[in-house]
């Protein structure tokens, strides 16, 4: 029993809902990836175990309720998260991510950079012109791009935002849908009109949209376009082409701001085709006021199995590679 120790941590009752999670599944978490054991009782929470551990989880759960207090929501994710942070002994940089509000939803809820790549990417986004955000899915690239480019609107820092992606199903597979091109591309451009609806509100989307000052179009729209004074998004770049990312890339006008955004790793181009993507980040990466911020799966922010599904499938093609590699040899 000597090696065992005991911490305590004086926890407001306020806060223990939010920092220890529904029927202490927070707690549960941070014992079994820590191996130590958690006692709440009359505003007092226990530490016991190995003393680095014991250290650790406390460390841990004095940064977690630090950001209890100031006003967060503790999920799963900050959780998982702030485990990971605290394994490398940089825990103290949680305080870091989420004093840095972007802007609220329609709902009131402050939308935040919740890792720190996701901070490092928002930052870029802030003194670049052009940024390429690439990485997984669920690493929230078009999300945060999204909520920066309403709030260069709302403050008057563009005239407008154009929303785009390319649609390389508006072919053969959509032509069998009804309607017509706009219907047929609608389904595709989904995901950028439901994020604008939870930040803006259907309503106010909407008549910016009437207005114009709003603009979800597929990527062939901008050809023979000049875009000034805009913010503007080029979604899943990675299914562009290099003539079509070459074609976008050169419609930027004076006082615009673009962010590209694309997942290497789910390309729908056909057997062969090179990526504009992956060819503008070997062409542009030494030109000043273009950035890349490369998010992993660290910076995962949807469901906990979401991450150990895209680390699965990186250690997969990792070893897939290896394999090749050897085979060549």
């Amino acid at each position: 029993m000597s090696n065992i120790l005991e911490a305590l941590i004086e926890f407001p009752v306020e806060h223990e809902r939010n920092v220890f999670g529904a029927f202490d599944g927070h707690l549960k978490i941070i014992e079994k990836t820590l191996n130590v054991t958690l006692v709440s009782r009359d505003g007092m929470l226990k530490i016991l175990g190995a003393p680095e551990r014991v250290e650790k989880a406390k460390r841990l759960l004095e940064e977690l309720l630090a950001s209890s207090k100031r006003g967060n929501d503790i999920t799963t994710q900050n959780v998982n998260y702030a485990l990971a942070l605290t394994m490398e002994e940089r825990e103290k940089e949680l305080s870091q991510i989420d004093q840095d509000v972007i802007c609220h939803t329609i709902q009131g809820s402050p939308i935040r950079p919740k890792t720190l790549g996701q901070k490092k990417y928002v930052e870029m986004i802030r003194k670049n012109m052009i940024v390429f955000g690439t990485g997984p899915a669920g690493t929230g690239k078009t999300y945060l791009a999204m909520a920066m480019a309403v709030t260069a609107f709302r403050s008057d820092e563009v005239g407008k935002i154009i929303l785009t992606r390319p649609a390389i199903e508006a072919g053969e597979k959509l032509g069998f849908l009804p309607g017509d091109l706009q219907s047929k591309v609608d389904p595709y451009l989904r995901p950028l009109y439901d994020a604008l609806y939870q930040i803006m509100g259907p309503e106010h989307f909407t008549r910016n949209m009437e207005k114009g000052l709003i603009e979800v179009a597929p990527l062939a729209y901008m050809r023979g376009r000049t875009l000034d004074n805009a913010f503007i998004i080029l979604d899943e770049a990675q299914n562009t082409t290099p003539a079509q990312m070459k074609m976008f890339l050169t419609r930027i006008g004076f006082g615009s701001k673009v962010i590209v955004t694309g997942d290497a790793s789910q390309k729908d181009l056909p057997a062969g085709t090179v990526s504009g993507l992956d060819v503008a980040g070997r062409v542009l990466k030494k030109i000043e006021g273009i950035g890349f911020c490369q998010l992993t799966g660290k910076d995962v922010v949807r469901h906990p199995l979401v991450q150990k599904i895209v680390q699965a499938y990186e250690n997969y093609e990792a070893r897939n590679k290896t394999a090749k590699g050897r085979r060549n040899a």
